[in-house]
């Protein structure tokens, strides 16, 4: 599998304000990363690729960004913008950021807020979108702010506008989200604290104008990437599939979780630990799926792998209902819409509910497929491509899509791995 997204995106952050040269193995060179990565480049820091996946980041340090040329184009890439907002707003740099037609339309309001609260000032497009501008405040001013959505995305922008802010800065999370920030900020040295308090809030607390420490890390596969192939070969008749080096955070696991609710066997091979991330290798076999009621408090353990379950779904016997998905709608497209739309389309029974969807599988029969005529809408977004890929391989007529290109950014060799093991 490619290198993990969110830790490939994090190394090359934090390796750029480390003091030293960071190695990196395994990095994901997709679009969105390569953004990251020029973004740095273009704030000072050295980052240069030296081979397939391995990467050298010589960084500048905490506290000395240098302001950018020009604006930074942040393509398709949700995180890169989100996070680099937090990293700019406790520098004093004005940075303009800009992104392609999907990303414009994604609203930034709840990373504008907080940051907002630190000392940093915004110019936003309309609805707090693309293009903008983050002016930085030094010295940022360190707050306590409770997330009012899940979102490990707004989580990391405050952390990461705290690593140069004077005192202590805290997130609390009443719901857990994906923890790499936390786990990669200890990494480097940063002197950050969690508690879990008795009702499952996380208390998360970073002690700013940090020194950061250079690092080695060894990037795991991207559970997100696997996902496609868990399924794929879970919904496939005779697929017997060896996924290597997956990375199994439990913030990012419960497709796993699900899928085994679901009766998919899916068995863990090779258990072990990577720079602090579990990792193992999975061995998935076609199984009979059936229908679930999926708890909703799991949705944040695996935000970006509802579009690929919901095609597990439809070909499970009975009915899945998935709720509690209002996260989906601000994604690079609004997600439950697009696979409603997708899978009636491949024809599957599908029904959009406001905060998630209730889908009747086939019971293993194959969907019908998409009409000679008719292609399914992308929206620019990756993953309903892949999702997609997915349910033509068990559908009797194909599932045409109107745009592959999207693919590129988290997955660049998704269609001739497919092609391989499909063949």
């Amino acid at each position: 599998m490619p290198g993990d997204k969110s830790i490939s995106h994090r190394s090359i952050m934090l390796g750029a304000l480390a003091v030293g040269e960071t190695r990196v193995t395994g990095l994901l060179e997709g679009e969105d990363v390569l953004a990251t990565a020029a973004a740095m480049r273009a704030m000072g820091a050295s980052v240069e690729r030296v081979g397939d996946g391995e990467w050298r980041v010589n960084g500048v340090g905490v506290g000395a960004l240098l302001q950018p040329e020009g604006p930074l184009d942040m393509g398709n890439s949700g995180t890169s913008t989100r996070l680099l907002m937090g990293l700019v707003a406790s520098h004093p740099i004005n940075v303009s950021f800009t992104g392609d037609a999907s990303l414009s339309k994604r609203p930034m309001g709840r990373v504008i807020d907080p940051l907002s609260e630190m000392g940093a000032s915004f110019e936003a497009s309309e609805g707090g979108r693309l293009p903008l501008i983050v002016r930085g405040a030094s010295p940022a001013v360190p707050i306590t702010y409770r997330l009012p959505v899940a979102s490990a995305q707004v989580k990391s922008a405050i952390l990461l506008a705290g690593l140069n802010t004077p005192g202590e800065t805290t997130v609390i999370e009443p719901v857990p989200t994906r923890d790499h920030s936390e786990r990669m900020l200890k990494g480097f040295g940063a002197d950050l604290s969690v508690t879990m308090e008795a009702d499952g809030t996380r208390v998360i607390t970073i002690k700013g104008e940090a020194e950061l420490k250079p690092q080695v890390i060894d990037v795991p596969g991207d559970p997100s990437s696997a996902a496609f192939f868990i399924v794929a070969a879970l919904v496939t008749p005779g697929s017997e599939v060896v996924i290597e080096n997956v990375g199994l955070n439990p913030t990012r696991a419960g497709l796993v979780e699900v899928l085994r609710q679901m009766g998919g066997q899916i068995e863990f091979l090779n258990e072990r630990e990577v720079g602090g991330e579990p990792v193992a290798d999975l061995l998935v076999r076609h199984s009979a799926l059936k229908g679930i009621e999926v708890d909703p408090a799991i949705a944040p353990a695996m935000i970006d792998e509802f579009p690929v379950l919901f095609v597990a779904a439809s070909l499970a016997e009975g009915v899945t209902v998935t709720s509690g998905l209002d996260e989906l709608r601000v994604k690079e497209s609004d997600r439950l819409s697009a696979m409603a739309a997708a899978l009636t389309l491949a024809g599957a029974g599908i029904e959009e509910r406001e905060d998630g969807l209730v889908i009747t599988g086939t019971g293993g029969t194959p969907l019908p497929g998409t009409a000679a005529d008719a292609q399914v809408t992308t929206h620019l977004d990756h993953r309903i491509a892949m999702s997609m890929a997915i349910a033509g391989l068990v559908s009797s007529g194909g599932v045409e899509v109107d745009d592959t290109r999207p693919i590129a950014t988290s997955f660049p060799n998704f269609e001739d791995l497919l092609a391989s093991l499909a063949g």
